[in-house]
């Protein structure tokens, strides 16, 4: 284990158990159980006892004992305990594949050693150590190769929930409630390895909400009426070549974080993918209009990334993947996501990744400002770039997910216009007659004298020697840039609020 032959998931454990190991006290055999191993020792009717594997070898040791050949099983007392519950755990990966009763069979030939254990780090040292002793005791080399240390589920209190205690929900009535799915999803997003969980029935309407969230958008995508003859939008087309690269990116990262036993990661990193930019964003731009048909090609790219995003899930969310991956096209007989390959390109487009987060960036700028100046999303808007727009060939994106009339490239923005900067890049949407001149006014004058506060607070600190001479260079650095971006935006601001009053 300290060499890493054997691996623990997290590193840390490897500390506890080398701990144990190195300072073995005597632990008491037996328990004082109604279940489990009965101590194989016979007590004589003279006194003293004898040990043996079956009763009858038992009688045949008591009579050799004693030279009384008139002793019978009822004679002979076996002890009432039971050997400690570790004493057959320990034996779990061997007697798994019946490796004690009939050593080196065809099963545990082509099973042993196993992969991996997953177990709680509580019994690192009662189960964990004995297996591994056990292992090389019986079959000459260590039983698995690495163990996954799952957290202990604590109630609010932060303590271990227990029997005795009287603290653990009924897992049948959370799965009542939130259904298995969004009890397991719950669960395993807020449960970082080896670190504990304080349960709270939160996590698992978190859970439900993602199987609500997954079973409306197979809803939505099985309800669109699909047109042969529809022609590709150009705005579908960038949608469909953005998600094919992000969703490649994601499994890659998904298959690396597998690889590192850091299940939790993993399954942020498909919620994320499913709920922002699926859901949030894909599905958003590739959305026919009220009514009209979706093209042919468009749904079955569509189709082929839920069937992806199924089976990026199905590990962590195994019963609602499987239910709508059969219904999401003709199966046959036994077929099962369960045994489905993954055929996912392990290529990944970087340029078009990072050209839509800026994408992105300008769709929720505009967003922002239709709600904050309160215009409808049915009044188009116009959207200026001032200099160059590095996203060009995204516009068919923007103007569909912002109801846009046109984007002009312009070399000065309109007068009382809404700007606002994506990277080094200003944009600016023409407000004309649709917001309340004087009250936009005063909201833009409050937010710069909120961000001239800020302002002087950063200066107050890079005109402090200590600081500066102390700070570490990343420090200064992020410094330096709100300044930046303080003096950007109260810029903005200045020109917006003279050109609302100029006009």
């Amino acid at each position: 284990v300290m060499n890493d032959e054997l691996k623990f998931y997290p590193a840390k454990y490897k500390n506890t158990y080398k701990n144990w190991l190195e300072n073995i006290k005597d632990w008491c055999i037996s328990r004082q159980l109604w279940w489990g191993h009965r101590i194989p020792a016979y007590f004589l009717p003279e006194g003293g006892y004898v040990v043996a594997a079956t009763p009858e070898e038992a009688l045949a040791l008591a009579k050799e004992k004693t030279g009384n050949a008139g002793l019978k099983q009822e004679d002979l007392r076996q002890d009432e305990d039971c050997l400690d519950t570790w004493f057959s755990s320990w034996l779990w990966p061997i007697s798994l594949f019946d490796g004690i009763n009939n050593p080196g069979n065809e099963e545990i030939s082509y099973y042993y050693p196993t992969s991996d254990l997953v177990t709680g780090p509580d019994i690192i040292f009662f189960w964990v150590a004995r297996m591994i002793m056990a292992g090389y005791e019986y079959e000459g080399e260590m039983p698995f190769k690495n163990v996954y240390f799952t957290g202990i589920v604590r109630d609010k209190l932060g303590r271990k929930m227990s029997k005795s205690l009287g603290n653990s929900p009924d897992p049948l009535d959370l799965i009542e409630k939130y259904g298995a799915d969004g009890v397991r999803m719950g669960m395993m997003l807020s449960a970082p390895a080896g670190n504990d969980i304080l349960f709270d029935d939160a996590l698992c309407e978190q859970g439900r909400n993602f199987n609500n969230k997954i079973w409306n958008a197979f809803r939505l995508i099985k309800g669109w009426e699909v047109g042969a003859e529809v022609p590709v939008p150009e705005a579908s087309e960038l949608a469909i070549r953005w998600f094919e690269a992000k969703q490649n990116a994601i499994a890659a990262e998904v298959a690396d974080l597998f690889s590192k036993y850091r299940l939790s990661e993993a399954l942020m990193a498909v919620y994320k993918l499913f709920w922002d930019e699926f859901s949030s964003w894909y599905l958003e731009m590739i959305k026919p209009a009220y009514g009209r048909p979706v093209s042919q090609k468009v749904y079955e790219a569509t189709i082929g990334f839920f069937d992806n995003l199924l089976h990026l899930l199905h590990p962590f969310m195994p019963f609602i993947t499987e239910e709508l991956w059969q219904h999401l096209c003709d199966r046959t007989d036994g077929e099962s996501l369960m045994v489905s390959p993954l055929s996912m390109s392990a290529l990944v487009d970087e340029d078009i990744i990072r050209e839509f987060e800026v994408v992105k960036e300008v769709i929720s700028n505009i967003r922002s400002i239709r709600l904050q100046k309160n215009i409808a999303q049915k009044e188009a808007l116009e959207l200026q770039v001032i200099g160059e727009n590095p996203v060009v060939a995204f516009n068919a994106v923007v103007t569909k997910m912002c109801n846009l009339s046109s984007i002009n490239v312009v070399e000065n923005k309109a007068d009382g216009a809404a700007s606002f900067m994506v990277g080094t890049t200003e944009y600016a949407v023409p407000l004309g007659n649709m917001i309340d001149v004087e009250a936009e006014i005063a909201r833009m004058e409050a937010e710069l004298k909120h961000k001239e506060g800020f302002l002087q607070g950063v200066l107050k600190k890079l005109g402090n020697e200590k600081f500066v001479n102390n700070a570490p260079a990343a420090v200064l650095e992020m410094e330096r840039k709100k300044q930046a971006d303080a003096e950007s935006i109260i810029k903005s601001l200045k020109e917006s609020i003279a050109a609302l009053k100029k006009a």
